[in-house]
């Protein structure tokens, strides 16, 4: 391992891991904007049903989600990088669930979704997963280069 490589690892005992804690709370934006676009829109009663309901829950479940996983991946912890990937997956199924039967539907004449409401909600949601997925791959792998130089440092093969 070069000298410079071992003291940025070894600098990592020392400093947070921000760049996935921004990615995962980039993440909640892309949701954020998400939630706004679709629960601006009143069409008919198209939304008023137990789906939205879930739909507004799991909101704030990932939100929170997010937050946690962005706090912890921030001190390197691994496991939570399973939780990203985990939310991140659940953004890619939720494309199929409103803006997809929201886009098709027609109330009164009118699309529930236009085109241009469906393309922002999915480049949100795909935004999202992205930036979860990301946040995940990077904690993974600096987590594993800081357990590796923290194992070499208790063995004294620094």
């Amino acid at each position: 391992m070069s000298e410079d490589l071992q003291i940025r690892t070894d600098r990592m005992r020392y400093t947070k891991n921000k760049v996935s804690a921004r990615l995962a709370l980039l993440a909640i934006v892309f949701n954020v904007v998400f939630f706004i676009s679709l629960y601006k829109s009143n069409v008919g009663t198209y939304y008023y049903n137990v789906l939205m309901g879930a739909s507004i829950v799991y909101n704030l479940v990932f939100m929170l989600a997010a937050f946690l996983g962005s706090e912890s991946v921030k001190n390197y912890r691994r496991g939570y990088s399973w939780l990203l990937v985990a939310l991140g997956v659940g953004q890619l199924i939720r494309i199929f669930i409103y803006p997809m039967n929201a886009h098709q539907a027609v109330v009164s004449g009118a699309p529930v979704m236009g085109d241009g409401q469906f393309l922002l909600s999915v480049i949100c949601l795909v935004g999202s997963a992205l930036c979860l997925f990301a946040a995940a791959a990077v904690n993974l792998q600096k987590s594993r280069a800081l357990a590796r130089h923290i194992a070499s440092l208790e063995t004294g093969k620094a």
